[in-house]
């Protein structure tokens, strides 16, 4: 389990560090005013953009890759977001099972509720369902705790009560997160992860492409970013995902590569 103790994470000392040099500063200098708002804003905008890079470490501990023991056992992950789908879902496991690799699904709450045997499916396959949040809000990034503590507790609660198994990881909505989200997920004993490479296969319906985004570089370590839920189309009207994965799996294997769970990356 994550560390429980929360720590608040340097930038964000360093931004209340600055907020009270600049209300101490308007209180020895009132005329120094514009100077001192000006500095606010600015941090203001540094946090605000940070929240805004999915792999920044900035805001709290952030998986981009493997740990090192994982690395050095020459294990990377495959990430699956969006699901579950029930026309693209079971095409993928079964690509999986094709090639002997493992994944991990970071699945959303209310589409898990709506498939749960679908969700059974994946772990009995001896894949990992993870946390996506409930609902998959479009602002989830800028929700406060509470709301965001709702989100990633129900989707704890649904995905635990359909696979008899608790989430360990986390991953936000388009990756997109603001300071809040670090002490929530410590609180629910969870790990922020994002990725080393991703597709953008939601939007690019060119397996070609797809797939060389995310073997450029490949290697022991990565994190790969895949969507079963809401994935574009080929223009023979496949969804990208179908195409794209044989080309990862079969490069991987050629590089002695070897996918597995996030979680099994924690042995």
């Amino acid at each position: 389990m994550p560390d429980s103790s929360w720590r608040l994470p340097p930038l964000i000392r360093a931004s209340i560090v600055l907020h009270g040099l600049a209300l101490a500063l308007v209180l020895a200098q009132p005329g120094l005013w514009p100077w001192a708002l000006g500095a606010v804003v600015l941090n203001h905008g540094l946090v605000a953009a940070v929240g805004l890079w999915p792999r920044s470490h900035w805001l709290g501990p952030n998986w981009t890759g493997l740990p090192a023991a994982a690395a050095a056992r020459n294990e990377i992950a495959l990430t699956i977001d969006d699901g579950p789908d029930p026309l693209v879902t079971p095409q993928v496991l079964d690509l999986l099972d094709r090639y002997g690799a493992r994944a991990t699904f970071f699945c959303i709450g209310v589409k898990a509720a709506r498939y749960p045997d679908l969700c059974r499916e994946i772990v009995r396959r001896g894949h990992a369902v993870e946390n996506h949040s409930q609902h998959h809000r479009h602002h989830f990034s800028v929700m406060g705790p509470r709301g965001m503590t709702r989100e990633l507790q129900a989707a704890q609660d649904t995905l635990a009560a359909i696979t008899g198994q608790r989430p360990q990881f986390f991953r936000a909505p388009a990756g997109l997160r603001n300071p809040f989200l670090d002490m929530v997920l410590t609180r629910l004993g969870l790990r922020l992860a994002s990725w080393s490479a991703r597709g953008f296969d939601t939007r690019v319906g060119d397996a070609a492409q797809v797939a060389a985004r995310l073997l450029h570089d490949l290697k022991a370590g990565a994190i790969l970013l895949l969507h079963d839920g809401n994935a574009a189309r080929t223009d023979a009207g496949v969804p990208v995902i179908l195409e794209v994965l044989p080309m990862v799996l079969e490069s991987a294997a050629a590089a002695h590569l070897r996918p597995v769970t996030l979680s099994q990356a924690l042995a």
